[in-house]
């Protein structure tokens, strides 16, 4: 341990500060003129981030999260036609209503993360806790498997992070 933090914090802390002199470099064109202010703006944002997102210091598991990230990229192109269809068409079937689903998930960021997650799915939105463990989600159509769609991306949020679903 470094000043208290694990080597996994340290690596995720390096990850953050990579990542967002990355999107630097990305966003100036790699002007070797700028690298200075680029490390010094990636030093200040990672500082920033680290306040106001605190590093969990539990793995991610990559090939996990490359296995999450493919499907749920064709459903986030899915969701905005869809929600753009549904929109423009009079005769496509909107059931707005709200759909109860028990998280499994216990408290923290993999929890949070599938709750921002949840808001990808095609016409749907979180929209706050009820008793603590229950996630009310707004859907366009509630006669859509909203709760079978959740429970996939549950797992798949458990299985990158390494967790177990056990609430």
């Amino acid at each position: 341990m470094l000043h208290g933090l694990t080597l996994q914090q340290i690596a995720d802390v390096g990850a953050r500060a990579a990542s967002l002199f990355g999107l630097w470099l990305i966003l100036t064109g790699a002007d070797p003129a700028d690298l200075a202010v680029g490390v010094l703006a990636a030093g200040a944002a990672t500082w920033v981030s680290l306040r106001l997102l605190p590093s969990s210091g539990q793995p991610i598991r990559l090939l996990a999260l490359i296995a999450m990230a493919l499907p749920l990229a064709r459903e986030a192109i899915w969701a905005g036609a869809d929600v753009a269809w549904r929109a423009l068409d009079p005769r496509l079937p909107l059931r707005p209503g709200f759909v109860t689903y028990r998280l499994t998930l216990p408290p923290g960021f993999a929890r949070d993360a599938f709750g921002a997650l949840a808001s990808l799915l095609p016409g749907t939105v979180a929209a706050g806790r009820e008793n603590g463990n229950e996630l009310q989600v707004h859907c366009l159509d509630t006669d859509l498997p909203v709760a079978t769609q959740l429970a996939t991306h549950e797992a798949a949020i458990a299985n990158t992070l390494g967790r177990r679903n056990d609430v």
